[in-house]
């Protein structure tokens, strides 16, 4: 049905197109909101066309795992709210498009599945946090996107970006390169202009990493700026929900969108709502936030670029970057950066015994569900090996996770080490040299950040040989985000590198 109704839809794109002074596929959240405040275009027109993509590319690309079956009566409804609000004004969002990752609870006729058959059909008791001020700010909940299973944490062997509902996701750029994961499903969407914006989740590189690989920005907020209740979990002590958009102000939008304080997230949402600026985050998006900035640059593993092309890309970032006037601290060293990446960081431990702890909790509190709790999980992979692919991939994670006992002395000693690492490197480092932002090129700067709940933005910045982007990521201390955008926005206004997709075989 979804195939023939959005054939019909595909037949008008060109002409929907070519009704605008702006391309619909590329568009920005601020030229859709022109277009309807200047009846060029409607919500209910932008989330047919929308739907018309995702049944053209998704058997492609895999980025799409459902699609909501009230999105056009939500998008109507939309509609009818901006008419009769004529003299008024309407929040950013209102009536835009958003896909959710698939482990970001809504209260509809979705599932929050984490892409697992073992979580379909089951009923959560309300939105989460972020989809519940989404739905507040007026943005439409267009379906959910794949994700690497598990947001990842299933197995060490499972490739990136692969789910058993979704099956395997593929990066727009170059069909053969990975999309990243866990959130490559929110990516890759976006990136191939399935939908305007998305919301991805990262405890250690799964909003930096899929973002880099599918040029769009993705920002990383500081733990706790956005609630985690009823997100499909893995450690409430690195969890954090961002924006995955294709411009920096899209994504600044969304952010304003879902901050804030969660009394199902008191704890960590009371303590990071003080870092929120009074007007929000949107009034950082403005010319010149590079001058003045000190920026660091650790060469030894952050900034090796073995593709040529790339490195020449970004030598010339540097330059730029000079010239836009920021101060750049050169060849710095993050004392314990091989201890963060090695096995002796603790990170591992800490993640596994986190992740059955709180993901025991969410599914106690479904309202239905197949299972409920890690056991019952690694049960229904083994009893349904063929439909979860289990015996391709296994579930190593899992059974590691469920050999834990909670919180006991190896694992309170390895969130001592992360901390340790955290203050001794990353901190030290950006205090002792008051830096503004570090500057990673890729992602691989993701540890560092994750372990210490830190932010980070990646911005679109090259492109290797094989067509597969990489992006430039600047992370900062915790609450930073003012900053952190004023920099992105700077480095992508002056650079301009995203573009659209090319879908190569090789």
């Amino acid at each position: 049905m979804l195939l023939i109704f959005a054939a019909s839809i595909i037949l008008s794109i060109s002409n929907v197109e070519t009704c605008y002074s702006f391309s619909i596929k590329e568009a920005t959240i601020q030229q859709l909101q022109t277009g309807f405040h200047q009846k060029q275009l409607t919500s209910h027109q932008l989330v047919e066309l929308y739907i018309a993509e995702i049944a053209r590319l998704n058997p492609l690309l895999k980025g799409v795992i459902e699609v909501n079956p009230d999105a056009v009566v939500l998008a109507k409804k939309a509609d009818e709210e901006r008419e009769a609000k004529k003299s008024g004004s309407l929040p950013a969002l209102h009536g835009i498009p958003i896909l959710l990752k698939d482990n970001i609870a809504t209260k509809d006729k979705l599932n929050t599945s984490a892409g697992s058959y073992a979580l379909l059909g089951s009923v959560v008791g309300r939105d989460a946090g972020v989809a519940e001020k989404l739905r507040k700010a007026g943005a439409i909940i267009l379906g959910k996107a794949s994700l690497s299973e598990w947001a990842y944490f299933r197995s060490s062997s499972a490739p990136s970006g692969w789910c058993a509902r979704g099956g395997q996701g593929k990066n727009p750029y170059a069909l053969s390169a990975e999309p990243c994961g866990s959130s490559s499903g929110s990516a890759i969407s976006v990136a191939a202009n399935m939908a305007a914006v998305s919301l991805g989740t990262e405890t250690d590189g799964s909003i930096l990493c899929p973002s880099s690989y599918n040029a769009v920005v993705g920002i990383k907020p500081t733990v706790g700026l956005t609630s985690r209740a009823g997100v499909v979990p893995i450690s409430p002590r690195q969890d954090t929900v961002g924006p995955m958009c294709r411009t920096v102000s899209d994504a600044v939008y969304v952010l304003d969108a879902i901050v804030g304080f969660d009394p199902r997230d008191a704890k960590a949402t009371a303590k990071a709502s003080k870092y929120i600026p009074r007007g929000g985050y949107a009034q950082f998006l403005k010319p010149g936030g590079l001058k003045g900035k000190r920026l660091g640059i650790v060469r030894d593993p952050l900034f090796r670029f073995d593709d040529k092309l790339v490195a020449q890309t970004f030598k010339g970032h540097l330059r730029t970057l000079r010239k836009e006037g920021a101060v750049l601290l050169d060849n710095l060293e993050i004392a314990n950066i091989s201890k963060i990446y090695s096995d002796e960081s603790g990170e591992e431990t800490a993640l596994l015994a986190e992740f059955k702890i709180s993901l025991n909790d969410y599914l106690e509190e479904l309202v239905t569900s197949p299972v409920r709790s890690l056991s019952d999980v690694i049960a229904f992979n083994k009893k349904n090996s063929v439909l979860e692919m289990i015996k391709e991939y296994g579930q190593d994670n899992f059974l590691a996770a469920e050999a834990t006992n909670g919180i006991g002395k190896v694992e309170k000693e390895a969130l001592k080490n992360l901390i340790r690492l955290s203050k001794d490197g990353f901190v030290k480092l950006m205090k002792e040299k008051k830096l503004d932002a570090l500057v990673a090129g890729g992602p691989d700067i993701a540890p560092v950040l994750g372990i210490g709940g830190f932010p980070g933005i990646s911005v679109p910045a090259a492109y290797d040989a094989k067509g597969v982007p990489i992006g430039m990521v600047f992370g900062g201390l915790s609450g930073s985000e003012p900053t952190l955008i004023q920099i992105a926005y700077a480095f992508e206004q002056a650079t301009n590198m995203r573009k659209p997709p090319t879908f190569q075989q090789s």
